[in-house]
């Protein structure tokens, strides 16, 4: 992808390594806010079964939620650090052989 990027000439060799940690960031951001549709759904549907067991309150921590979103995309950024210095380091036409 990166050899396509830099003769498309939409990438930049200062570039490479920024782009990676991006895309890391938003690979693990978009993970977390699918797990904050999904798990809220399910344990809402959970709890609505223990009902007839007495539990009749709800509460969803949303600064907790919305901490766990930033610290996924923290964690995306540091998960890319080390393929994006990789990436910055690789030479452009041995990437492009490669696709």
């Amino acid at each position: 992808m990166l050899g396509v990027a830099f003769v498309a000439g939409t990438l930049v060799l200062t570039d490479t390594g920024a782009m990676v940690r991006t895309e890391g960031a938003i690979i693990s951001v978009l993970g977390a806010v699918l797990g904050l549709v999904i798990g809220p759904v399910v344990a809402l549907a959970m709890l609505a079964s223990l009902r007839e067991k007495g539990i009749t309150e709800t509460a969803v921590p949303v600064v907790r939620l919305l901490d766990f979103v930033a610290l996924a995309g923290l964690a995306g950024l540091l998960a890319a650090a080390l393929p994006a210095r990789r990436a910055a380091r690789i030479d452009i036409l041995a990437a492009i052989a490669q696709e």
